[in-house]
């Protein structure tokens, strides 16, 4: 009995353990040791089945070309050529002195910032129309977005055709208003306002119909709410569901400005990049400087530049704007 009373009881002090919590790793025995190892391994076997077909193609397909287009961008070779030079830095050096590259920045950078801010403000009030109970509005949504699926060349050939000043719709059109139509393919800067408008007329759709999912997944508890307790139409956009659509409208802002950095198919069947390279922009440049001078170790340092300015881009949006987005 003395013996039972001796006995210390449990620290007061102590910290319980929680509940059910599992045992260190040295604890567990060579058995549990053997079956956590085996579901290591099982993992990793399901990763390697699963991942490595999709990971050996983008080595195969991405990463390795971009190693060697930098590998190339160093050396002076003109395609078909059996020789290429070493020149290091030269051909960077080249690109960044020459007085056609300022151009070419302003009309990218130009370009750009006016197809993506427009192709929002545009998308979303397309959105805001389709999303309406409207007769006949699935024919619309489907109309909407048909141009994005066409081919970009094909588009630009047939804007090529509208946009004509003596013959084409658009001169008529301007005609009704009492209007003379510009010289679109001559006369700056409406060759590139031409372009911009190509652009956003093809991918408006795209941007709408994403909107349009986004608009549909506000709650209606909200907007009745808001509507209970006053709000119109546009303090509901301004207050619920615009706050709700950042994620939407951060997506569409990363993916549309890495499109429109790499746009080349309407600039190709429309100017060429004329008149006097006033519609070349930074991809457009990379293909003339490779096909079409053959310069292909300049063109690689074109090329090199622009993935920088991508992931720089990139990297931007994902570090600052993704701050200002609400997720629900």
């Amino acid at each position: 009995m003395a013996a039972v009373l001796a006995q210390p009881g449990p620290d007061p002090r102590a910290v319980p353990d929680p509940a059910g919590a599992a045992p260190a790793v040295g604890a567990l025995g060579p058995r549990s040791r053997r079956r956590a190892s085996s579901r290591r391994r099982r993992a990793l076997l399901w990763f390697l089945v699963l991942a490595g077909p999709n990971v050996a193609l983008l080595a195969l397909f991405v990463y390795r070309p971009l190693v060697e287009s930098f590998y190339l961008s160093t050396m002076q070779w003109n395609l078909g050529s059996p020789v290429a030079r070493f020149v290091g830095l030269g051909n960077y050096v080249e690109w960044f002195t020459s007085p056609a590259t300022s151009q070419v920045l302003a009309t990218t950078a130009v370009f750009t910032v006016t197809t993506v801010g427009g192709a929002l403000v545009l998308g979303l009030g397309l959105a805001l129309l389709l999303d309406r109970r409207l007769p006949g509005r699935g024919l619309a949504r489907t109309v909407a977005f048909a141009p994005y699926v066409l081919s970009g060349y094909a588009v630009g050939i047939l804007w090529l055709f509208i946009f004509d000043p003596r013959y084409g719709l658009m001169s008529a059109v301007l005609g009704w208003f009492g209007a003379a139509s510009p010289q679109w393919y001559t006369a700056e800067p409406w060759p590139l306002v031409m372009i911009i408008v190509v652009y956003l007329w093809k991918n408006l759709g795209y941007v709408a119909l994403i909107y349009l999912a986004g608009l549909q997944s506000v709650p209606q508890d909200l907007r009745d709410a808001a509507s209970l307790d006053g709000a119109g139409p546009t303090r509901t956009l301004r207050s619920i569901v615009l706050p709700l659509l950042t994620p939407t409208t951060f997506f569409l802002t990363v993916t549309m400005m890495l499109a429109s950095l790499q746009s080349f198919d309407i600039i190709r069947s429309m100017t060429s990049g004329g008149p006097l390279g006033s519609t070349t922009t930074l991809m457009y440049q990379i293909y003339q400087e490779g096909f079409v001078n053959g310069r292909a170790g300049y063109a690689s340092a074109g090329a090199t530049v622009l993935f920088l300015v991508l992931l720089t881009v990139t990297a931007l949006q994902l570090r600052y704007v993704e701050k200002k987005v609400h997720y629900a």
